[in-house]
């Protein structure tokens, strides 16, 4: 099973790469598999790909879910 998480783009670098950050962590991406991705845009990320835009309350939807299952543990 493959998990793809959303994630915030909080800065735009060369080369269809990004900066992304989920929950205070920040990870570099490539953007190379989507077009017209913006600073504060939500993206689904998987194993450092960006797969497609996130509609924000859906990526908020989803990672309150995350927390929730988080904080059962």
């Amino acid at each position: 099973m493959c998990l793809a998480i959303p994630a915030c783009i909080v800065e735009l670098l060369p080369d269809d790469m990004a900066r992304i950050e989920l929950d205070g962590v920040r990870k570099e991406i490539s953007l190379s598999l989507i077009q017209g991705a913006r600073v504060g845009d939500y993206v689904i990320v998987h194993v450092g790909y960006a797969l497609q835009l996130l509609d924000p309350e859906e990526a908020a939807q989803t990672l309150a879910l995350f927390a929730e299952l988080a904080n059962q543990t």
